[in-house]
């Protein structure tokens, strides 16, 4: 488990603005190692975590858009039901609270999280216990 710096920003919710976004990424060797994004009628939340922060900021910025960066824990977790319950539940009882999250599954048995929490240090040396 790491921290990681997620990059948030709003996008205007029509067909391939996101496109746009990411081939101008993809054009100045930004990675990507997360992607959400969240409808809100007329603008989309992207919250993006990158290989290379300060390029990726360049980018955006350059393109005329605000980001505002957030540390989120960057978890690595069993692929197997009830995992992320009990992330979740060690949590919950050091009263440490999910402001949201998101993840993937590979192919592989590790799924890849992302969470933004209350305490994230806390948080950090809960987990790795």
């Amino acid at each position: 488990m790491r921290t990681a710096t997620e990059l948030s920003l709003f996008l205007e919710n029509k067909p391939g603005t996101l496109a746009a976004l990411l081939a101008d990424l993809k054009k100045h060797h930004v990675n990507l190692e997360a992607i959400s994004v969240v409808d809100h009628t007329d603008h989309a939340l992207v919250r993006l975590v990158v290989a290379d922060r300060k390029r990726a900021l360049d980018v955006l910025e350059g393109a005329g858009l605000l980001v505002i960066d957030a540390e989120v824990l960057r978890i690595e977790a069993s692929n197997r039901p009830g995992a992320l319950g009990e992330v979740c539940a060690r949590l919950a009882k050091a009263k440490i609270n999910i402001q949201y999250l998101y993840g993937s599954v590979g192919i592989s048995t590790r799924a890849c999280l992302f969470l933004r929490v209350s305490d994230p240090k806390r948080a950090q040396r809960l987990l790795e216990r």
